[in-house]
């Protein structure tokens, strides 16, 4: 008789039962990706005249709309990202700003410095995309009040 050697098998990684991997991941990404939105919307409120006229001189219309938007988006939709709070929602609003400011201010593709901005917001929104697939997870706003 022979007896054959079985290896034990790697317990796999469930992130969709009870473990607390699936609590800390989604808590993970949001804090990843808000200080970008929250730094970058400061800076716009710390210097709102450079802000609009970067704005202007893009040739978006209405540049004053244009960054009260900015700051409602990076500011509030990163503090709302932090505390998960309407998660899906919020991270689908923040990607398609990251989209738009992408095409707007990052078009010119054979800069170097464009192209890297630009894949990088592409990135960031596919990000972003993921909480609106999968939500904020267990600790954040949205888990308590549903």
């Amino acid at each position: 008789m022979s007896q054959s050697a079985t290896l034990p098998s790697a317990a796999p990684i469930d992130l969709n039962g009870s473990s607390a991997l699936q609590s800390a991941v989604p808590l993970a990404g949001r804090i990843l990706l808000a200080p970008l939105f929250l730094l970058s919307g400061a800076s716009k409120i710390a210097a709102p005249a450079a802000t609009i006229g970067m704005i202007a001189g893009s040739g978006l219309p209405f540049a004053p709309l244009g960054f009260a938007l900015a700051i409602l988006v990076e500011v509030g939709g990163s503090i709302a990202l932090l505390a998960g709070y309407r998660t899906r929602f919020v991270a689908a609003v923040m990607a398609l700003f990251t989209i738009a400011t992408a095409l707007a201010f990052h078009n010119n593709l054979a800069d170097q410095n464009q192209f890297i901005h630009f894949f990088k917001n592409l990135a960031i929104a596919g990000g972003l995309l993921q909480l609106v697939a999968f939500g904020g997870g267990r600790l954040s706003l949205d888990s308590r009040w549903h």
